[in-house]
């Protein structure tokens, strides 16, 4: 403050947030947005919430405080789907854990509030955005009220919230009370008393707090009135009544940002790296993911029923120009680290590079309709030609020698999209080896539940990219990530996605588990076990042992998850699946620990299975490459290997083999990796009699985890 001639800041900005000065990080997005238009903004970033020195070290601002927990919400951030702490915090200098409260908007607001008592909260990001009205909270099992109460803040501003903050600053800069800005789209408040409806108008009214702590299906009703009124055009504005005469009232959304607003966002003088304070501890582990990312787009039309961004970003897609993107990638190219590989260029989606559809821009979105499910909405214009010319001209930079596309790719859109340009584009100069894609499952039941294209559609996408990369002779593999344990899967289920795995031919290293995470529709499932749309029951598998079952039959040829998978098994009847039969997914004895290869990461033909890397909460990804083993023509036919295993094969008159010799095993990322029974087949003999071997020994040929 000294060096810039301040004696005071306009607004102190708190977060959860290591500070990195760059458009991926919503700390950075909104200074810079402020800073644009006249505002003196200073940050405090993970300050220590036991005590109010640190939230004072700025001194009092002239306006008020912005809080925000940062880019994660700080539960998902700081514990597993079981609810088991993490150890590490992607956001924080070194990667340090334990720099940020639970909860953080909650405390840092109460913190702020018990030190200057009279001065305007604004509370925003992921965490407020998404936990602005009564929610279900999957930590402490329960509903919790609006975080706008629970902060004890003046007013929350969900969504990106550049246009909100500005309308705000503007407001308090002219001496307006916090209390009487309440116009302001993109944003939630509190009202009190006998009469404090009487100014608030064209509102829909919420079940109340107590209906929704009594009925679980009053939140459902809510969640669907909510979910229906995300669009800046036709939403309306919503009253959640609370006791004791208290109101929130959520406004309309916010009036999405044009291409014009986008690029003049992402080009704001950025820094473009972490604070240099945080260089001794090794700088900011989230900032490598991005640091030579593009982003092109937000909001997602996908709405997936697991994913918040519909609720957070909206379904209205923005997108950036094609100059200012080329713009910021020659920008890349002037970095002295940048060694010519542009680590991605997407957004939510990566492919979707325009609005679903015109009249959205008029008439916005669909209430009761979606725009890709069950099927593309025959409305939308899916020409994917735009995004397949601007990755062509990436890729033509001076400097840049290969551009990726790591955000992902909607397979149903692109199938919808009677050209094969983008498909020719994306695999010829923008894959290495795998191709990522989310169909989440194989059954078509829970399918229908996610949101998500029927598996059949999957299948067509696949023989489309593999016949396409024959033609131009590359080999190349469709690498999916894969849900466990969401609503609508039984055991049934389950098996059916084992019994797909194990026609890949590999085994995922790592599987996500559902996460019921604030305010997705999945979430709301997952609470009130019907599906808000629709009021039908949702079987949720809710029982820990139940979700360990379903996990380990994706995984069943890990040792540790033998008793698992056959407790499994017996459950679903499907004890057909134990032996030694081509399609058993695991033999009737226990495999002896240590013994054989550990068959995992194989390319699949027809689909595969990994985890899920999720941006900002860690990575889970398959493991790839394929070693050098001997034994079993087939290793996905479990095979009895030793003295009990042929003895009990003996007895049921079943054929097996003759235990592998050598040192089976699979490389992955290079490395060597434990074995598991069955070994791992490669060359001639595997490649000439199953189609899964063959992919498997090519994958192996062309190495492990490409890119």
């Amino acid at each position: 403050m000294d060096a810039r001639g301040w004696d005071q800041c306009d607004f102190v900005y708190v977060c959860g947030d290591a500070y990195v000065d760059h458009p991926s990080f919503g700390m950075a997005i909104i200074t810079r947005v402020l800073e644009a238009h006249g505002y003196r903004v200073g940050v405090i970033c993970q300050p220590d919430w036991t005590g109010p020195a640190s939230i004072s070290a700025l001194g009092e601002p002239r306006l008020g405080f912005l809080v925000s927990a940062g880019n994660m919400d700080s539960m998902v951030n700081h514990y597993t789907v079981n609810k088991k702490p993490r150890h590490e915090d992607a956001y924080t200098p070194g990667g340090r854990a334990g720099a940020r409260p639970n909860r953080a908007v909650t405390v840092y607001g109460n913190l702020i509030r018990r030190t200057f008592k009279d001065k305007p909260i604004i509370i925003g990001g992921i965490e407020a955005s998404l936990r602005r009205l009564a929610h279900y909270d999957y930590w402490q099992d329960k509903l919790k009220r609006s975080v706008l109460l629970d902060s004890s803040a003046d007013l929350l501003l969900y969504g990106m919230g550049e246009h909100s903050i500005v309308e705000v600053a503007d407001a308090l800069a002219a001496g307006l009370p916090i209390e009487q800005i309440t116009f302001v789209n993109g944003s939630v408040y509190r009202v009190s008393g006998p009469q404090a409806l009487d100014n608030v108008y064209d509102y829909e009214l919420l079940p109340s707090w107590d209906d929704l702590t009594a009925d679980r299906l009053e939140y459902a009703h809510s969640f669907n009135i909510q979910q229906q009124n995300m669009d800046p055009i036709t939403g309306r504005r919503l009253v959640e009544p609370y006791p004791n005469g208290v109101y929130v009232v959520q406004n309309p959304p916010a009036v999405p940002l044009t291409t014009a607003e986008m690029d003049e966002v992402a080009e704001l003088p950025y820094a473009r790296h972490w604070h240099p304070d945080y260089d001794e501890a090794g700088g900011i582990p989230a900032f490598d993911e991005i640091r030579f990312s593009i982003s092109s787009n937000r909001g997602c039309f996908g709405e997936c029923s697991f994913c918040a961004l519909a609720f957070h970003q909206g379904r209205m897609l923005q997108v950036r120009s094609r100059e200012s993107i080329i713009r910021e990638a020659e920008l890349l190219t002037r970095d002295p680290e940048f060694k010519g590989y542009i680590n991605d260029v997407g957004g939510p989606t990566a492919n979707f590079f325009k609005p679903a559809c015109t009249k959205q821009l008029t008439h916005g979105v669909c209430k009761n309709r979606r725009c890709l499910w069950p099927s593309v909405c025959r409305n939308m214009d899916t020409n994917e030609d735009a995004y397949a010319e601007l990755l062509r001209d990436l890729r033509q930079l001076p400097g840049v020698k290969k551009v990726f596309v790591r955000s992902g790719i909607r397979f149903d859109y692109t199938m919808a999209d009677a050209s094969d340009k983008f498909l020719v584009e994306l695999l010829q100069h923008h894959v290495s080896g795998q191709l990522r894609l989310a169909p989440e499952h194989v059954s078509d039941a829970v399918l229908s539940v996610m949101g998500k294209p029927r598996r059949e559609v999957y299948d067509a996408f696949v023989e489309r990219f593999e016949r396409l990369s024959a033609e131009y002779g590359l080999k190349q593999y469709v690498v999916p990530y894969l849900i466990s344990s969401h609503p609508g899967s039984t055991m049934k289920e389950a098996v059916e996605l084992a019994e797909a795995v194990r026609d890949m031919g590999y085994m995922p290293e790592q599987v996500q588990d559902f996460y019921p995470t604030p305010s997705t529709m999945s979430t709301c499932m997952f609470y009130t076990g019907v599906d808000p749309r629709t009021m039908e029951p949702v079987y949720i598998p809710r029982d820990p042992r139940e979700k360990a079952m379903q996990r380990a039959l994706i995984q069943y040829r890990k040792p540790e998850n033998y008793k698992l998978v056959k407790e499994a098994l017996r459950k679903a009847g499907r004890e057909d699946l134990i032996g030694y039969g081509s399609k058993c997914l695991i033999r009737p004895v226990p495999p002896k620990p240590g013994a054989g290869g550990k068959k995992t990461g194989a390319a699949p033909s027809k689909a595969g299975a990994t985890g899920k890397r999720a941006k900002g909460s860690g990575t889970e990804r398959p493991q790839c490459g394929a070693g050098r083993g001997h034994g079993n023509e087939n290793p996905a036919v479990p095979q009895p290997q030793n003295r009990a295993e042929r003895r009990a094969a003996a007895r049921s008159g079943k054929k097996g083999s003759a235990p592998t010799t050598g040192r089976g095993g699979a490389m992955q990322h290079g490395r060597p990796s434990p074995g598991t029974p069955g070994g791992c087949a490669t060359g001639k003999s595997a490649a000439g009699t199953n189609p899964h071997a063959r992919n498997r020994a090519a994958q192996g040929r062309q190495g492990a985890n490409r890119h």
